[in-house]
């Protein structure tokens, strides 16, 4: 995706190494977005963020860790401008 996402957006050039080191940081930070998710929803005692997914907890459970991605894109990308 992220190699795609290179040739669409003007001025971004990585190699396929900085594509790699980007995919990796961006998998931890995931899972990081996921356990502070956690840790919130443990801390205030809620079991699941809503209704809408039975069994699978919610709408913000499927995308608390985009969120955190989200916003490291955001400042990779403000730095290489």
């Amino acid at each position: 995706c992220g190699f795609l996402y290179s040739h669409i957006y003007d001025g971004v050039q990585p190699n396929a190494l900085s594509l790699f080191i980007c995919g990796a940081a961006l998998s931890v930070v995931s899972q990081i977005g996921d356990l502070i998710a956690s840790v919130i929803k443990r801390r205030f005692g809620i079991k699941d963020y809503g209704k809408l997914f039975l069994a699978h907890g919610g709408v913000l459970d499927r995308f608390d860790s985009v969120l955190f991605v989200t916003l490291v894109i955001e400042i990779i990308l403000g730095f290489m401008k």
